[in-house]
C-alpha cells in the first residue's frame, strides 16, 4: 500500500502503511450517477474546527430522533461545532468540505452535562449529528447523500493557510454562507480517536465510525477564532441557534489521515435533508503563505 501513496503522503510511511492495511482492495459501490471504491481513504488534509455554545431548546427542536440528545454545557447551552476540511489527497480526488455539526449522545435518556463533550468517542453513544455539509464537488455530494444520508450540497470554498492562522470562506451562488478563522496555536495532542457521525438516510438513523490518525493543537476559549455568518439561508439557520460570540475550544490539525467506511443503522429518524443546493460544480481555492 505504501508504494501506491504519493510522495507527499509518506511523511511517516511505516505508520501510514499500518493504518491503511486491509483498506484495499475495496468494494466498488454505486452512488448518484457514478460509483466509488469503499471505504474512501483520506491520506492528507488540512483540518481545523471551532466549538461554540448554542441555545439548548432551539437545538433540541432540530433533533430527528428522540434518542438523540445534545450535549449540555451550562446555562441552557449546548455544543455546536464548525469543522473545515481541505482534502488534499484522497481516493475520490481533492475537495473542500465544511461541517456544521451538533455533538450528541444516542441514548434512551439525556446524558450528564459536559462529560460526553470531554470524553467524545470514549463516551457510549457519542457522535456528531451533521446539520449541514457543503462540499465543492458533485461527486462528494452524491456519495455523501446516497451512502450515508449526509446533508451535503455544493458550494464554493476558499482556504487560506498561514503559519499563524487557518481560514475558510464558504459561498453559494454569490451568497456568503460563513467564514471560519482559527489561530494555529495551542497544546499539541495526538489523536487516535475515531470521528463518529450521525445522519439520516431514508428514515434510518445511521452512525458512522471513521478511524483517523492525527496530531492537533488544542486552543481553549478561542480568543483569536472567528465565525462570520453571511446572508445565505444556511447561515440564517445557524444564526437562529444563537451561537456564542467566540468558541469554547478550537482544534487545528498539524497532520491527519482517515478512512471513511459505510455506517450502521441504529434506529429510525425523521427526515433531516438539510439544504439541497444546485447541480453546478463548486470552486476550491487554496492559498498557502500568499502563494497558490
Amino acid at each position: 500500500m505504501a508504494d501506491a501513496l504519493p510522495a507527499a503522503s509518506r511523511s511517516n510511511e511505516a505508520v501510514v502503511s499500518r493504518f491503511f492495511d486491509g483498506a484495499r482492495p475495496g468494494t466498488q459501490t454505486a452512488c448518484g450517477t457514478g460509483s466509488v471504491e469503499m471505504p474512501i481513504l483520506y491520506f492528507r488534509d488540512d483540518c481545523f474546527a471551532a466549538f461554540f455554545t448554542a441555545d439548548r431548546r432551539r437545538v433540541e427542536a432540530l433533533m430527528p430522533s428522540t434518542q438523540l440528545h445534545p450535549i449540555r454545557i451550562r446555562g441552557g447551552r449546548v455544543l455546536l461545532a464548525v469543522v473545515a476540511f481541505n482534502y488534499i489527497d484522497t481516493t475520490i480526488g481533492p475537495y473542500g468540505e465544511v461541517g456544521v455539526v451538533l455533538p450528541v449522545v444516542h441514548a434512551p435518556r439525556p446524558p450528564p452535562p459536559l462529560l460526553p463533550g470531554l470524553m467524545e468517542a470514549w463516551y457510549p453513544g457519542f457522535g456528531g449529528l451533521v446539520m449541514h455539509l457543503p462540499v465543492t464537488t458533485t461527486a462528494a455530494r452524491d456519495a455523501g447523500r446516497s451512502l450515508w444520508g449526509y446533508p451535503k450540497f455544493v458550494a464554493d470554498m476558499g482556504f487560506e493557510m498561514t503559519p499563524e492562522r487557518a481560514t475558510c470562506r464558504v459561498d453559494e451562488g454569490g451568497q456568503h454562507l460563513l467564514t471560519l478563522g482559527v489561530a494555529r496555536s495551542g497544546v499539541p495532542i495526538p489523536d487516535r480517536r475515531p470521528v463518529l457521525t450521525y445522519s439520516v438516510r431514508s428514515g434510518e438513523l445511521v452512525r458512522t465510525s471513521i478511524p483517523q490518525r492525527g496530531l492537533y493543537r488544542l486552543g481553549v476559549n478561542g480568543p483569536d477564532a472567528t465565525l462570520d455568518l453571511g446572508d445565505h439561508p444556511v447561515a440564517r439557520q445557524i444564526a437562529a441557534l444563537d451561537p456564542s460570540p467566540r468558541p469554547v475550544m478550537t482544534r487545528v490539525y498539524v497532520e491527519r489521515c482517515a478512512i471513511l467506511p459505510r455506517g450502521e443503522v441504529v434506529g429510525s429518524a425523521q427526515r433531516f435533508d438539510g439544504h439541497l443546493g444546485g447541480d453546478a460544480e463548486g470552486a476550491l481555492d487554496v492559498c498557502y503563505l500568499g502563494g497558490r
